[in-house]
């Protein structure tokens, strides 16, 4: 296996370069055209990260984030959700490169095999970016009503958090 590791990428490059002069592509220009493209992506994309992690960093620096953690902090104690992650659980279905953020806060204060470190992770994958992946489907089908459709994925985000923490105390013993 680990053979195979070695040569995956520079054979999956071998490929790409042969294919491209198969068809005869001029390999240089059209990787310039895309990293053009890619830089745009960036430049558009950047300001609202940077609006985002600045809200994130404003909320948590002026204890807001702790103040709400203490009032759900009963209720996450019932479903056994540590008060450390509410912040991240809030956060996740609003935007996932804040989370991301967050998450990473995390591991560099519990460490990626703490509980928490395995909760976040687990969290990551079984939630969504709830708010943006309906902005941009209902935007680009031109649906104005949502109908349940906000409500279902809330819900399921809320099951997600639970069964993340649930599911991680299983499968680690923690």
């Amino acid at each position: 296996m680990h053979i195979i590791s070695l040569f995956c990428v520079p054979c999956m490059f071998l490929i790409i370069i042969a294919y491209a002069l198969f068809k005869k592509v001029k390999i240089y220009d059209a990787f310039i055209e895309g990293a053009k493209e890619g830089l745009n992506t960036v430049i558009s994309i950047f300001p609202p990260v940077l609006a985002i992690l600045f809200a994130i960093n404003m909320f948590n620096k002026s204890g807001a984030m702790d103040i709400l953690s203490c009032i759900v902090k009963p209720f996450t104690d019932f479903i056994g959700l540590p008060y450390q992650m509410v912040p991240f659980a809030l956060l996740r279905p609003v935007s996932g490169s804040g989370s991301l953020a967050l998450a990473t806060n995390l591991f560099k204060e519990f460490g990626t095999d703490s509980f928490i470190g395995r909760a976040v992770s687990t969290l990551m994958g079984s939630t969504e970016t709830t708010f943006y992946t309906l902005s941009v489907y209902f935007g680009a089908t031109m649906v104005k009503n949502m109908r349940h459709s906000l409500k279902c994925a809330l819900a399921a985000d809320f099951i997600g958090i639970i069964l993340s923490v649930w599911i991680t105390r299983f499968v680690f013993n923690c």
